[in-house]
């Protein structure tokens, strides 16, 4: 019996958010249920979740938050890991180096990165999968709000805290410039920061992978 692709769902979408640890755990989280939710504003079947293996309550670990969004119903729901993302987020900049971030990747790949730093400097960090990725996305979300550091919201509790209270904001704001996976207005109806979100939707900077292979290959 051949075992069906997953991955090859039509209409469906996955976001990989990196932070570290407690300290940006929270953010992540609020970048794929910002999205989602916003999604769900528009029809779209959602999911939007955390991975436990990740130990999210140590400080600077790697960890991982993961968003899908379909047009369809999501024949993976039960799959607790984004194998094959469309989209990459790092909440800080670092990350880049010593992590497979862009692991899996689908052609035509998007990666935001919360950096002050052009695109084409960081690309020089990347090391694999990068004949998949389309774009290189940054945006200085630290000028533009703050880290918010909590356990609220964390094992699927509410978050009090709020969604989208923190750099989570301007990093979704990014992610829909770059690649319009919902309406803009709809993110603004579901996150609290709405100031920061108009700001990095202006000022995010987009590039073109193939570009920057050709000048740094």
């Amino acid at each position: 019996m051949i075992k069906k692709d997953l991955f090859a769902e039509p209409g469906l979408k996955q976001i990989t958010v990196w932070g570290r640890g407690v300290y940006e755990n929270k953010e992540a989280r609020d970048v794929v249920v910002s999205l989602t939710e916003a999604a769900a504003l528009e029809g779209k079947y959602v999911q939007a979740w955390e991975n436990y293996v990740d130990l999210p309550d140590r400080i600077y670990v790697p960890v991982r938050a993961y968003g899908k969004i379909s047009s369809n119903p999501i024949e993976s729901k039960y799959v607790y890991e984004n194998e094959a993302p469309d989209i990459v987020v790092l909440t800080e900049e670092t990350l880049v180096k010593g992590v497979d971030i862009l692991a899996g990747i689908k052609p035509n790949a998007t990666l935001i990165i919360n950096s002050k730093r052009a695109p084409e400097y960081l690309f020089k960090f990347i090391k694999s999968n990068t004949e998949n990725l389309a774009k290189i996305v940054t945006i200085d979300a630290n000028n533009l709000s703050t880290s918010v550091i909590t356990l609220s919201g964390a094992e699927g509790a509410t978050d009090a805290s709020g969604i989208g209270k923190g750099i989570g904001a301007p990093l979704a704001a990014a992610i829909v410039k770059a690649t319009g996976i919902v309406s803009f207005n709809n993110l603004l109806d579901i996150i609290v920061n709405k100031s920061a979100a108009r700001k990095a939707y202006d000022q995010a900077i987009i590039a073109n992978v193939h570009d920057l292979i050709k000048t740094y290959a």
